[in-house]
């Protein structure tokens, strides 16, 4: 059915007016502007079947407002200009048939596309598009550790940091998850340094590209807690992203490329397949 909308075969066209058989005096007006009339068999639909009581009656309330307000600006628009009602009818049907083209470019591109992307293609990608992942921000690979000053074995957590054995590593995650108010230990994870620091004295500092570029190791202190900086590798605003940082975005970047390549296949497949069955013409120019 949906693959007929395609077709112009007999201009069957979509009908506008509403399925609701019932003659309006026997339907249930709840909400009236001048001449026009809401009525309750309309709500079908409006509100979401999990949605609880108030919340119900809360959709079906914002929903009356909404319709009251635009058949007001409606109404006014008829009286001070002129509309073309042809225009606005085709408009309509337009808009119409590109729902329900996209409904079923939506199911089509569900059925079909092939959402893995492998680590050759975002490579690929990358180095074909290098100057489109200018970073905007600084960014590092780093462990930050807040604590509360009366934390026990604070002063541990530098040599935890610095030390490479397993023990240590292990010991430092234990405190993290005891003490900390927050924490992030060092991965291949590449984050944004202000989002890191935030709530803490970093923020504040000035200069942060000076910052970066003359500690791997930092501590400071305010009035409640200490915080801990050890910076393992750096990248500076307005120089390249690296890769790992920006590879969900170039995953996106691809699945949506092949998004519109399957939506412009599935247009072209209709259009052929029609083309061939002779199901539409052009009468005339």
């Amino acid at each position: 059915m949906i693959v007929a909308a395609f077709s112009l075969a007999g201009c069957d066209f979509i009908k506008m007016r509403s399925d609701n058989s019932k003659d309006d005096e026997n339907r249930q007006p709840i909400a009236r502007v001048n001449n026009a009339f809401l009525y309750k068999d309309e709500l079908s639909g409006i509100v979401p079947v999990s949605a609880a009581k108030e919340d119900s009656a809360a959709w079906v309330e914002a929903y009356i407002d909404s319709w009251i307000r635009k058949q007001l600006l409606i109404q006014e628009a008829t009286r001070k200009i002129n509309i073309n009602e042809a225009e606005v009818e085709r408009k309509i049907l337009d808009y119409r048939y590109s729902i329900i083209a996209y409904e079923y470019q939506s199911y089509y591109i569900k059925q079909n596309l092939d959402t893995m992307v492998s680590a050759p293609e975002i490579e690929a990608y990358y180095k074909a598009n290098i100057d489109n992942f200018i970073l905007k921000q600084n960014i590092i690979r780093a462990s930050f550790i807040k604590v509360p000053k009366n934390a026990p074995n604070a002063k541990k957590i530098k040599e935890w940091l610095f030390s490479s054995n397993e023990e240590s590593k292990t010991a430092l995650k234990t405190f993290c998850l005891s003490f900390s108010v927050a924490y992030h230990i060092s991965d291949s994870t590449w984050m944004i340094f202000d989002e890191l620091v935030r709530n803490s004295p970093l923020v504040e500092i000035p200069n942060k590209v000076q910052f970066l570029k003359s500690y791997n190791y930092y501590e400071t202190e305010d009035e409640s807690y200490l915080y801990y900086l050890k910076v393992d590798e750096y990248r500076i605003s307005d120089n390249v992203s690296p890769m790992e940082f920006v590879r969900d975005e170039i995953t996106n970047i691809i699945l949506n490329k092949r998004k519109v390549e399957l939506a412009k296949k599935l247009e072209d497949e209709v259009y052929n397949h029609a083309l061939e069955r002779k199901e539409f013409e052009i009468i005339s120019r």
